[in-house]
């Protein structure tokens, strides 16, 4: 969501909806055929699979902090780097992101499952159908949010200094969220080492 906002103030609603759709039809794509794939199974019987997969994401999100973080993200410069973003570059981070998330497939491998039973037809089906539910529901959710910040973005570009701030401070959030999830990954996996012995 913090990408979405970012996208959405720093670059424009069109630049957010691109983020959001490599979010939802690329990174949700893989993550569904993962689902249906059974890689719930796996990561179940590899747990440091998915401490890998958080060490990857938080990795991405510190990189993306930092980027908004460098010198020079406001003003004239950074307006010149907003209009020479692509759409494809939007998608690509959006796809991305969401795919070194590890909370977003968790919470598919760990939620929709439940919802499955075995007597009323295939379970491939099933799991396709409930990930592709799961996922055209973030569209109206994440694409409402890069609406909403696309407008505050508009409203921003009158006062750049407030525009740089506030690219400051997403980069600082950005970087909060991915040490966060780099110690908090490296805790669980220490614990598992410990209950291990």
């Amino acid at each position: 969501m913090m990408l979405v906002l970012a996208k959405g103030v720093g670059q424009g609603r069109k630049m957010a909806l691109f983020t959001v759709a490599g979010m939802i039809f690329v990174a949700g794509t893989v993550q569904v055929a993962l689902l249906v794939l059974g890689v719930a199974s796996l990561l179940q019987a590899f747990p440091a699979g998915l401490v890998l997969l958080q060490w990857a994401g938080a990795g991405y999100l510190i990189y993306l902090g930092i980027r908004l973080l460098r010198p020079g993200r406001g003003g004239a410069g950074h307006m010149a780097r907003v209009k020479a973003a692509t759409p494809w570059q939007a998608m690509r981070e959006g796809a991305i992101n969401n795919l070194t998330n590890p909370k977003s497939l968790l919470f598919m491998f760990a939620f929709l499952p439940q919802f499955v039973d075995a007597a009323a037809g295939p379970v491939w089906l099933q799991l396709l159908v409930l990930g592709a539910i799961q996922k055209l529901a973030g569209v109206f959710s994440l694409g409402g949010l890069a609406i909403a910040a696309g407008t505050v973005g508009q409203w921003l570009l009158r006062w750049p200094r407030l525009l740089a701030w506030q690219a400051r401070f997403s980069g600082l959030v950005m970087l909060a969220l991915g040490l966060r999830l780099l110690v908090t990954s490296d805790v669980q996996a220490l614990g598992g080492r410990a209950g291990g012995r």
